[in-house]
């Protein structure tokens, strides 16, 4: 299983369920759900202002927006399928949950601080202006928690939150969805039916059946409500 895999099995699943629900209830941007000026997707006119207010505030620096853009694009990177982290903007989702979750300002702008530190002390340089390789070097150190150094815990503990909203705001866009492959409320079509169920009783459809409710390239294959 590959990482994009992993992540959506944690978008769909049981693991950070909680970071889920509270950031899909809040979350900016053009790709949420009918967003728009009248605050159709769902948002009272309290929680309209109160989007807009978070929305203009800024809190993380140009740098630091620099390093969570590189780090989500390590733990979601584009392949064949589908796009990056950045590509969902993912960076921009962060920002605004820092704001909407309070809670997460310091252990986000701590952690990055520590992997700015801990690359200086590793590549004499910081986590932004390292190599790509000696990135996923470091990387390596905090995404294994098993396996992890207990010099590393604070770093440990910063990635695990960077891959919970990383994966949620993905997961949430309009790219994240397309990957997961959800459909939603579609036009239903029904293949009526089947011709050995009908045979078993006795029935079959009658010529207006056939005429006004089956599609005249597939009349006698698929039955649309088209009433």
């Amino acid at each position: 299983m590959n990482r994009r895999d992993s992540l959506k099995a944690l978008a769909v699943g049981t693991v950070s369920v909680g970071t889920l629900l509270t950031s899909c209830d809040k979350k900016e941007g053009k790709d949420s759900a009918a967003a728009g000026d009248s605050g159709a997707y769902g948002r009272t006119p309290e929680e309209k202002i109160n989007d807009e207010k978070l929305t203009a505030e800024k809190f993380f620096t140009t740098a630091e927006l620099t390093t969570i853009a590189i780090l989500g694009d390590i733990i979601i990177p584009k392949d064949d399928h589908s796009g990056s982290a950045s590509d969902a903007k993912v960076a921009d989702f962060i920002e605004f949950m820092v704001k909407d979750q309070p809670k997460l300002k310091l252990p986000l702008r701590g952690g990055l601080k520590w992997l700015d530190v801990k690359s200086l002390k590793l590549f004499k340089k910081s986590f932004s202006d390292a190599s790509a390789d000696q990135r996923i070097q470091l990387v390596d150190l905090i995404a294994y928690p098993g396996k992890a150094l207990a010099e590393n815990a604070a770093g440990v503990s910063f990635f695990d939150t960077m891959r919970g909203l990383t994966a949620t705001g993905f997961f949430t866009s309009k790219i994240g969805i397309e990957d997961l492959g959800y459909k939603g409320n579609q036009p239903n079509a029904w293949d009526g039916v089947p011709d050995d169920v009908l045979k078993q009783f006795g029935l079959e459809y009658d010529a207006k059946t056939l005429e006004q409710c089956l599609k005249a390239e597939d009349r006698g294959k698929i039955m649309t409500w088209d009433s």
